[in-house]
């Protein structure tokens, strides 16, 4: 059979990495799909060729627009990022009848609805497994692997430079600031890195497994979002002392009043694996009613770990090439017209138990109020530890341990704590899981 030819756009970090992988391993991923897969066009303003060997060797565009418009391409590999011109560019690729292959996490949780429409009806594929977790097979693995089961939660470390900052922090007792400065240092953070420590990477790719896992439209503006710029170092000790461990993560689970979609610092105990991810690492826990906690570990970015799930993408369009599209894996593994009206809940609507952290004075009866407000709010208390004032402090750090409880009814208790004379300053609360079977 005649070679499948692929157009390119973008020719960085991940764009140069797929080129890299394909020129690698092409009798390998030839076998695989059954076809030659040649890239034979790219487009992108800017690239070090030296870091892309064999690219001379074909057309590199300024204009991507040219590339989408070429009646010889079949597949088009969206890897500049973004939303815009991203969008423009894989909407004009799929009005040309191309299939399309993208690593862009922000345009499938924004525009995918639309993308995925517009992909039905022309009858092409759009694959966007390297846009979640890396080189992580997870898209594909509750897609089409967990197929069987309805998934009841899946909780994830997805953003690997907000676990970097956590794991040195722990590991080596610096500050935030300080393991931020080095994240970007070594290029794992970006020169302004409120997408990674605030939470908004994490929430693209949470809004897409969070579709894909309960089968309900993308609705990335309805994911509860919180950064881990407020993380102190006395928290992550604290924490340890208590037999837990926070990471930042991404938790979709489904009830019965619908579908909770939240990102944001989280205690989990100690023992479990996920605890233990450190460094940049990604991995994503996911469990099924049939097969119970299943867990994905790898990494979550870099040039070759993320090329290899593009290129897999790659493999499965070609495969599908001659297939009827009505017979193809669905976008988000539901068939379009079978997708849930399920309301994704408010944070105020979300049930877990809580860390809290209050300065209080140091002085009889303080532990007594606050707990009293605790418990006219229905919140029973699980741990507690109260530490020694410093030479000349007046007031002590409180810890406590809680239960699960309405969040609604927890923002009125910190509301009222807060409010109280002997409360020096904000409450400090982190959401606990047990994240187990």
């Amino acid at each position: 059979m005649k070679p499948v030819k692929v157009g390119l756009m973008g020719l960085g970090t991940v764009g140069g990495g797929t080129f890299r992988v394909l020129q690698k391993n092409a009798c390998e991923i030839a076998r695989r799909a059954g076809r030659e897969i040649q890239i034979v066009q790219a487009a992108a303003r800017e690239y070090d060729p030296d870091s892309v060997p064999g690219i001379a060797n074909i057309e590199v565009l300024e204009d991507a627009f040219a590339l989408v418009e070429n009646p010889e391409l079949e597949i088009i590999i969206e890897l500049i990022g973004g939303y815009s011109p991203a969008r423009e560019l894989v909407l004009k690729a799929i009005e040309n009848g191309k299939h399309v292959v993208t690593a862009n996490k922000a345009l499938i949780a924004l525009h995918g609805n639309e993308i995925f429409a517009a992909a039905q009806k022309k009858g092409v594929t759009v694959a966007f497994e390297a846009g979640v977790a890396g080189g992580i097979p997870i898209i594909k693995a509750v897609r089409e692997g967990l197929a069987a089961n309805q998934i009841e939660w899946l909780a994830g470390i997805i953003n690997g430079t907000g676990n970097f900052i956590l794991s040195e922090m722990r590991d080596k007792g610096r500050d935030f600031e300080d393991v931020l400065a080095e994240a970007q240092a070594l290029g794992y953070a970006e020169a302004d890195p409120t997408f990674d420590v605030e939470g908004i990477d994490a929430a693209h790719k949470l809004t897409i497994l969070g579709s894909i896992a309960f089968g309900i439209p993308l609705q990335f503006e309805k994911t509860y979002t919180e950064g881990i710029s407020r993380i102190e170092q006395q928290d992550v000790i604290y924490a340890g002392e208590l037999g837990y461990r926070i990471k930042h993560l991404g938790i979709a689970r489904k009830t019965q009043k619908g579908v909770e979609l939240r990102v944001h610092p989280t205690l989990i105990p100690e023992r479990r694996l996920i605890a233990n991810v450190d460094g940049v690492m990604n991995a994503v826990l996911v469990q099924g009613d049939a097969v119970g906690p299943t867990l994905y570990y790898g990494a979550g970015a870099g040039a070759e770990p993320t090329a290899s799930a593009v290129v897999a993408d790659l493999v499965d369009v070609v495969r599908a090439l001659t297939s009827d599209p009505e017979n193809r894996v669905p976008h988000l593994a539901f068939q379009p017209d079978e997708l849930s009206d399920l309301p994704v809940l408010g944070m105020e609507d979300v049930v877990t138990a809580y860390y809290l952290r209050l300065k209080a004075a140091d002085r009889p009866g303080v532990l007594a109020q606050v707990a009293g407000i605790l418990g006219e709010a229905g919140i029973s208390i699980e741990a507690m530890q109260q530490r020694e004032p410093g030479a000349g402090e007046t007031h002590v750090p409180l810890i406590m341990l809680t239960h699960s409880v309405l969040e609604r009814q927890m923002n009125a208790a910190i509301e009222k704590i807060e409010a109280l004379e002997c409360i020096n300053g904000e409450v400090m609360r982190i959401r606990m899981e047990q994240l187990d079977g």
